[in-house]
């Protein structure tokens, strides 16, 4: 049954990064057409598809962190990656030279790593324990600086440098991964004891089920507002290579803090998924050099011959 649904979990979590690569692709050329027409990118036809897209695929991670591990479901997203940057070079004409289509190869390379190693079981799998883990310490500690962190970013950095520095937006949807991830997985635990209970307010499954939805809303929210932000001022895919690597990372500490998924594991397995994620941010990297990278292979030739 637990391989059952990890393997369901694998493959929504597939389609669904292959809908949220084409959601920074689709916006970014609403948003380059709206910008020729004179018009804001809120009339534009493609734009609303690529918030669809992202609805969509919203719906999708949330179903797949319920049926798989983060550690799994959130690198698989290096498949978007690829699939945003070959649609990029369609539509945007944002071609990929050598170096793109070799970290290609190495997104898929490392996704596959990444699933063969990956948590078989639950480590939370009740709303009780869930709700344990969410007063931890070092959960509530790492989350009180997230939340410091994006307070300096949003209220002072994203002003003055949000434009010029693609950091400050990157950061900014990413930090709040740590609190759309948990929130899609909490979601799915709590629901069926919220639902199963009477609506009264002593009714604690419920409770943390609105808390859940509410901080998932917000956060989805925020990060589709400096999305826009940044696909106004940045290409495409240079927000999303970058934007995968930080946001991917910032997802795997706060699952490591909060549902403790690595305790599951063998040392071989962790080994396994730090280098599968390592060779997946790799081929992200090449993704992302390859859209300013001029290479030529004449260049000795042409030194020998002066």
């Amino acid at each position: 049954m637990e391989d059952s649904s990890l393997s369901v979990g694998v493959l929504i979590a597939i389609v669904s990064s292959f809908i949220n690569g084409s959601t920074f692709v689709l916006q970014k050329k609403g948003i380059l057409r709206a910008r020729r027409s004179g018009r804001t990118y809120l009339s534009d036809s493609v734009w609303w598809c690529g918030t669809l897209a992202m609805i969509v695929g919203q719906i999708g991670n949330f179903l797949a962190h319920n049926a798989a591990s983060a550690i799994l479901v959130t690198p698989l997203g290096a498949l978007g990656v690829l699939f945003g940057a070959l649609l990029a070079s369609w539509l945007l004409q944002e071609h990929l030279n050598i170096l793109g289509k070799l970290g290609s190869v190495l997104c898929c390379c490392g996704s596959v790593v990444l699933i063969m190693h990956s948590p078989k079981t639950e480590s939370v799998a009740s709303r009780t324990e869930l709700q344990e883990r969410l007063f931890d310490p070092m959960f509530l500690s790492y989350v009180a600086l997230v939340v410091l962190l994006l307070a300096v970013l949003i209220v002072w950095l994203s002003p003055a440098y949000g434009k010029s520095n693609i950091m400050v937006y990157v950061s900014i949807c990413s930090l709040l991964g740590s609190f759309t991830v948990p929130s899609c997985k909490g979601l799915g635990l709590t629901a069926k004891e919220a639902f199963s209970e009477d609506f009264s307010p002593d009714n604690r499954a419920l409770q943390l089920f609105l808390c859940l939805l509410g901080i998932l809303i917000s956060s989805i929210l925020i990060q589709f507002v400096f999305i826009n932000k940044a696909l106004e001022s940045f290409s495409s895919n240079m927000f999303e290579a970058i934007y995968y690597v930080v946001f991917t990372s910032s997802v795997i500490v706060a699952s490591a803090i909060l549902f403790r998924e690595w305790e599951t594991l063998s040392f071989f397995d962790c080994l396994g998924i730090l280098c599968g994620f390592i060779t997946v941010s790799v081929g992200v990297t090449l993704l992302r050099i390859s859209q300013g990278a001029v290479l030529t292979w004449n260049h000795a030739k042409a030194k020998k011959s002066n």
